[in-house]
């Protein structure tokens, strides 16, 4: 089996979410090859192939153009999956590779499985898995689903010519919106989940993030709800947050959520079901009521 990885760079950097395509291909036991369009003085530390062509000539994104770099090193490769990365750049792109292939797409993938592969559904409350209908299949990977990892070594670079042409110009990046509040810079994050029961009891998890001198986060459902505003929201549809603390109050631990805190330092997980899948990532999980036991730890700090 072989896929064909295709990395990610932006703003004159390779993105380190690019080694997560590498922990995929490790879960299918895979042999690799990746196309890059960046530059030589950012080469990912892997010693494989690497099909590279110059940003600087063609564009970190242009989709006509980075359409044919990749179609041109399919034809090379033959792979037997072409892999993106579940981004903005995957969205565009995977689409696209398989319509002009006419081969299936499989997006958002969150895990390998003997017979195919696992996707969320149902606003992420449930899983199913899914094959492609087609020998050769276009997958997008979710950010944080799988481990990045680096395969070490050197790339042997093949170098693409940019193709000439194409109705679309890369300019730049604009700015996202500023956020009330910028969770990406707090040491310490206190979220709400569903568990927290209404509106009315976010007020308790406040007060522990004020104790513990942090920001208050918050999960997907709490912020579809419209108990808090969605600049607080953590996830793959919010903020991505590495804080030195993170505690979780009444979130289960949808892939989303998890995706964006995953990489915090130390995890405190509080909810009453000690089978919710935060357990397996949380440095400690504490099984108890929500709204029992956060005023209670609300009250030992406090003093």
């Amino acid at each position: 089996m072989k896929t064909l990885l295709i990395g990610e760079y932006r703003e004159g950097k390779l993105l380190d979410s690019t080694y997560e395509l590498f922990g995929f291909a490790s879960q299918l036991n895979a042999d690799t090859a990746m196309l890059l369009v960046g530059s030589e003085a950012q080469l990912p530390a892997y010693g494989g192939a690497l099909y590279l062509a110059d940003a600087a000539s063609c564009g970190e994104y242009n989709p006509d153009l980075h359409k044919q770099l990749i179609l041109e090193a399919v034809q090379k490769e033959s792979p037997d999956y072409i892999v993106f990365l579940h981004s903005s750049y995957g969205w565009d792109l995977a689409p696209r590779i398989a319509a002009s292939l006419n081969i299936a797409q499989i997006s958002e993938v969150i895990a390998a499985t003997d017979g195919g592969f696992e996707v969320g559904c149902c606003n992420a409350k449930m899983r199913r898995t899914v094959k492609a209908s087609s020998a050769t299949a276009v997958l997008t990977i979710q950010a944080g689903a799988f481990p990045a990892v680096q395969p070490g070594g050197s790339p042997t670079v093949q170098n693409l010519a940019v193709v000439i042409g194409g109705a679309l110009e890369f300019v730049g990046y604009e700015p996202a919106e500023k956020k009330d509040v910028d969770l990406a810079k707090a040491e310490i994050i206190v979220s709400a989940g569903r568990g927290v029961g209404k509106k009315d009891n976010i007020t308790v998890i406040q007060a522990l993030a004020t104790a513990l001198g942090g920001e208050l986060g918050a999960s997907r459902p709490v912020v579809d709800a419209e108990w808090v505003s969605h600049s607080h929201q953590v996830g793959t549809t919010g903020q991505t947050v590495s804080p030195k603390l993170y505690v979780a109050c009444g979130i289960s631990g949808a892939i989303q959520h998890l995706a964006g805190m995953k990489k915090s330092d130390f995890i405190l997980a509080i909810n009453k079901d000690k089978d919710a899948p935060i357990g397996e990532i949380a440095d400690v999980l504490v099984v108890a009521d929500v709204m029992q036991f956060v005023p209670a730890l609300t009250a030992k700090v406090a003093r």
